[in-house]
């Protein structure tokens, strides 16, 4: 039993079915060929790999700071030797240091999280890699991405730039000069 309705269904399911593709096809492309080149994975990758060295280099500063701080200190004990106030000072000086070095642990948890979301980055980039390969390059250079529009002014703003990328500070320095 046949109903005479389901050509006109079919034909139904059929054009959202094609809508719903060609909406993932927008997607896909999107991602694979944002407008703004600051949104593309690899550069997401690039980005918190710099968040994580410039945290490790900061750790470190901050590490080596609080050691010559208790050099300082232990040199400073040996020429006060016998002022119980002020040993007491540095006792609280040298817990200081000990809690600071305690904080800095910080950054071993932070890179390996930050690890896990690169990781996790570079999966779906394979994965939508994949997809482009299936629909073939070509097509998806079809496919028309929406960008937000900038202005002029936000079109400057790059925020921090990765190493090797962008103005240096001698370039910097030499626009005041």
């Amino acid at each position: 039993m046949s109903n005479q309705n389901d050509p006109v269904q079919l034909k139904s399911e059929l054009v959202g079915l094609f809508q719903y593709i060609q909406r993932v096809k927008e997607e896909i492309a999107a991602i694979n060929r944002p407008a703004d080149s600051e949104h593309q994975f690899e550069s997401m990758s690039e980005q918190l790999s710099a968040i994580v060295k410039a945290t490790e280099h900061a750790t470190n500063t901050i590490m080596e700071a609080v050691e010559g701080s208790d050099v300082a200190v232990n040199e400073l004990r040996a020429e006060i030797k016998g002022n119980a106030k002020a040993e007491a000072l540095l006792d609280r000086i040298g817990q200081s240091s000990a809690t600071i070095f305690e904080a800095c642990s910080f950054q071993d948890i932070t890179g390996q999280r930050v690890n896990k979301i690169t990781k996790s980055l570079g999966y779906v980039e394979e994965r939508v890699s994949s997809i482009v390969a299936i629909w073939g390059e070509e097509a998806m250079d079809d496919v028309k991405v929406k960008g937000d529009e900038k202005s002029e002014d936000e079109k400057l703003l790059n925020g921090p730039q990765l190493e090797g990328k962008g103005l240096s500070q001698a370039d910097i320095d030499s626009l005041f000069d």
